[in-house]
């Protein structure tokens, strides 16, 4: 069988679609893949064999993938049953893949989407198929084990780091005392409300505190915290992540919170909520920002070296495929940081799914409100290089995607 099959899944990244091009190059130049098929709106989209050809794309069109946000091909949040609970859908996706006669899949996507190939590898292993399954890492979170660190991170990193700089330009030019709550996202893990130290400069310690999950909350400490920052600036600006919980693992939004398909929190509130008891218990001028999907799909301000990673990672897993591999994720080691230095390898995907890595311990500090050199020192390498992308009448030049837009949802 010699068609591959390219999927995308979960939250959309800066970067994703540089993973999505990096595996129709991989397959252009391997010997032995023909066409080159994407499913739309991931699983659900092998499911209901919604397909379009990849195989033709110019290198124009795959240029202009490269730096578009979000998911190309679609995204989707279905949760695959176990084999044991319902095989019948496996079989229903094999039939699928053998009548495309599809030799190899790789699904780009973070936790849910790494559970999902793990378990079509798996189902593949129990009735022989040869058939190649191969994950593609991707998320913002930065929380998937086995990887020095995530396609998307980078470039999210960035634009919270640019976002916290020109707020702290704009939090500076009044006397009157204020406090600006910034919520960034992080349900589990910091990694991304940690690159808001990255906005420091020689003239600037915006912001001044930081909160992250993996410390509990407490908001009596929070206030004190705040009340000593008063004490040396007018201006106090706070970074929290949105999953920041107290030491009975209640989050600050709880009230809010639902769950999805996956029984993850959704969560969103956490600076609002800050931002009243600011005004409740200091009685000064207090404002919160929400960040949300902004820190994800801001293509103009993307890191390059996150999106030259993100295509290797791509092209690395096509090869690592057709070498015989299956149940894997295509990874990153990092061989150093100062000159940045990183190979593309690959994990077995039964350690991968389902895991997550919170942000060290040792990289925050005692008292829990703010970050480390170290964490610091990490993070700087990949927010490097500036992405090129078009520009027309004044606003950048994405590639189409009208094969999603005006699309009927459709339940499986």
């Amino acid at each position: 069988m010699s068609n591959i099959l390219v999927a995308q899944s979960g939250g959309p990244t800066a970067a994703i679609n540089a993973s999505l091009t990096g595996v129709i190059k991989g397959a252009k130049k391997t010997d032995g893949y023909e066409r080159i098929f994407g499913a739309l709106h991931g699983i659900s989209g092998v499911i209901k064999e919604d397909f379009i050809e990849l195989t033709d794309l110019t290198e124009e069109e795959l240029r202009k993938i490269y730096c578009s946000p979000a998911c190309y091909l679609g995204s989707c949040r279905y949760k695959m049953p176990s084999i044991s609970e319902d095989s019948s859908i496996y079989e229903k996706i094999f039939d699928i893949l053998d009548k495309k006669e599809i030799g190899a899949v790789f699904y780009i996507g973070g936790n849910d989407s790494m559970d999902t190939i793990t378990k079509l590898a798996e189902y593949g292993n129990s009735i022989d198929s040869n058939i190649r399954f191969a994950g593609v890492p991707k998320t913002i979170d930065n929380d998937l084990v086995e990887i020095d660190h995530t396609p998307g991170y980078g470039s999210a990193a960035k634009y919270i780091a640019q976002s916290v700089l020109e707020m702290a330009h704009d939090t500076a030019i009044y006397e009157i005392p204020c406090v600006t709550i910034i919520e960034i996202m992080g349900r589990d893990a910091g990694w991304l409300t940690a690159a808001s130290a990255l906005a420091r400069n020689s003239y600037s310690n915006i912001p001044q505190l930081i909160y992250l999950p993996e410390v509990a909350f407490d908001v009596e400490n929070f206030v004190e915290d705040i009340k000593e920052k008063l004490k040396e600036v007018n201006n106090v600006v706070v970074a929290v992540s949105e999953g920041i919980r107290d030491a009975s693992g209640n989050y600050i939004s709880a009230q809010t919170a639902k769950e999805d398909k996956f029984g993850h929190a959704q969560l969103s509130g956490a600076g609002k909520c800050l931002e009243g008891i600011v005004k409740d218990r200091l009685g000064i001028k207090c404002r919160s920002v929400e960040i949300n999907i902004l820190q994800r799909c801001a293509s103009h301000s993307t890191s390059l070296t996150d999106l030259e990673e993100s295509q290797m990672l791509g092209e690395k897993a096509v090869q690592f495929a057709k070498e015989g591999n299956t149940g894997f994720m295509s990874t990153i080691r990092r061989i150093s940081n100062d000159p940045y230095k990183c190979t593309i390898e690959m994990a077995d995907l039964s350690h991968i799914a389902n895991a997550a890595r919170s942000v060290p311990r040792n990289w925050i500090n005692e008292s829990g409100n703010d970050v480390t050199s170290e964490l610091i020192n990490y993070m700087y390498p990949l927010i490097q290089g500036e992405v090129e992308i078009d520009f027309k009448n004044g606003l950048p030049e994405y590639m189409e995607i009208s094969h999603l837009i005006g699309k009927k949802a459709c339940n499986i």
